[in-house]
Parts: structure tokens; C-alpha cells; sequence
């Protein structure tokens, strides 16, 4: 009797192992503005956490970024005539600190440690891995294709200010083109094949190179208009830009 309980307790446990493992992950690649614009959004927080939480039939790692912030604290070092790996670790630092303010969003569903380097296989059953930057010279967007790759995670969602990729910029030129699907090419001819810390861009050159090569899906949407996280999450029509 009582090792027909063990047994029935083992296969339990293991049919819920197996579920967890065999999840749909998607890496979201997080702005830093988003998560603090000037100081630390806690309404814009509460609800990504409420929009994640209603779609844990997937897992997420989320890449968060320093944003605004970073960039302010890079231009204080470039006036102050900082070295560029000092200005790099700055805009690094940052990120790692907004990633534990997103860590501990979502508490106990949080893997305990921040994903500082994207080289390094994660093993977890939590729903939530938050990662942050790597080193000097790379990018958020870089760290999160490197987890994609090693992780065999074929899509990430990078979330922004904009609402879609233009073939230019929409705010100085009134016949910009704007793309709700575009091919790896065509995207990487917007952005160039260069990338320079700081620089403000739908995704990194260097990432997107990568991407194409590896066959990922890179979706770009605003992080203001949650609504349509949860609409691409559902499968269902969404304002965005869709890059494979």
C-alpha cells in the first residue's frame, strides 16, 4: 500500500515536472524607460506583472534594459571625459538594477538570481527568469538572442516606445513607410550592421544579424499599449512590427 502511494506521488509529481518543462518560452526584452521613465513606474510594473501572470501556460524570460536613465548617467561620463568601458558599465549597472526591481515584481514566481551572463544554460521550473546586462560592448537585445539561441527559444518580443519599424524615421520624414511584417534583409538594411552603446534603435544590428542567421521571430511593439502584449500572447490581431 504504501509503495503504491509513493508511486502514485512520484507520477504526480513527475507529470507536473514534465508540464512545467514542456512550456512555450518567450523572451521579452524589456526597456529600461518602461520599467522607469524618470523614477520607478510602478502602475506600468503592475499591470506587464498582471498581463504575464494571465499566460503562464508560457514561460518568460524577461531581458531588462536601462534605458533613459542609462543613457542620462553615459552622458554625465562622456562630459566628465569617462573611458567608454567605464560609460558601458555604467548603462550595465543600471540594467541590473531595474532587473531586481522586476525579480521582485513577481516574487516567489521569480528565479533567484538575475541572468547576468547569456552565455550559461538556466535550469529552473520557475515561470519567470529576469536577466540584465552582460558586459561592455553588447546590448540587451544581444543578451537576449544569446539566451534564445541557448535556450532554443525561437521568439522574443522586444518591447518599446514605438508603436512599428518605419524604413525611416516617421517624425521627420511624412512619406516614412511603416511595416507590420518585414524580412530579416529588409530590417537590416534600416538598422545597419553596426552597434554603439546608447544608441537608440527598434533592435540591435548586431543582435539582428544573429537572429536572422538562427531563423528567430523578433516582435516589436509598443510597452505602453499592454493590451496588445496580451493580444500577440493570444494569438490574435496586434499593433506591431513582426521581424522573421
Amino acid at each position: 500500500m504504501a509503495t503504491f502511494i509513493f508511486r502514485e506521488i512520484y507520477d504526480k509529481n513527475r507529470y507536473k515536472y514534465m508540464n512545467k518543462k514542456a512550456k512555450e518560452t518567450i523572451i521579452i526584452s524589456l526597456g529600461g524607460s518602461l520599467v522607469a521613465p524618470s523614477g520607478i513606474d510602478m502602475s506600468f510594473l503592475r499591470t506587464f506583472k498582471h498581463c504575464l501572470e494571465r499566460h503562464f501556460t508560457k514561460r518568460f524570460f524577461i531581458l531588462v534594459g536601462g534605458g533613459k536613465i542609462a543613457r542620462d548617467y553615459q552622458k554625465a561620463l562622456t562630459e566628465l571625459g569617462a573611458k567608454p568601458v567605464d560609460k558601458d558599465w555604467a548603462g550595465i549597472n543600471v540594467t541590473r538594477l531595474n532587473a531586481e526591481v522586476v525579480k521582485h515584481l513577481f516574487a516567489e514566481k521569480s528565479y533567484e538570481k538575475i541572468i547576468t551572463d547569456p552565455t550559461k544554460k538556466i535550469k529552473t521550473n520557475k515561470d519567470i527568469v529576469v536577466g540584465a546586462g552582460w558586459k561592455p560592448g553588447w546590448s540587451t537585445d544581444y543578451d537576449a538572442v544569446l539566451i534564445a539561441k541557448n535556450h532554443g527559444i525561437k521568439i522574443i518580443v522586444n518591447l518599446s516606445n514605438i508603436d512599428y519599424v518605419y524604413d525611416k524615421d516617421p517624425d521627420k520624414f511624412s512619406d516614412a513607410k511603416r511595416f507590420e511584417k518585414v524580412d530579416w534583409k529588409t530590417f537590416r538594411h534600416i538598422v545597419g550592421d553596426e552597434w554603439v552603446p546608447g544608441l537608440s534603435m527598434p533592435f540591435d544590428p548586431i543582435a539582428s544579424k544573429i537572429a536572422q542567421k538562427l531563423k528567430m521571430k523578433v516582435v516589436i511593439m509598443n510597452g505602453q499599449k499592454l493590451d496588445h502584449l496580451e493580444y500577440f500572447l493570444d494569438n490574435k490581431p496586434f499593433i506591431g512590427t513582426t521581424i522573421e
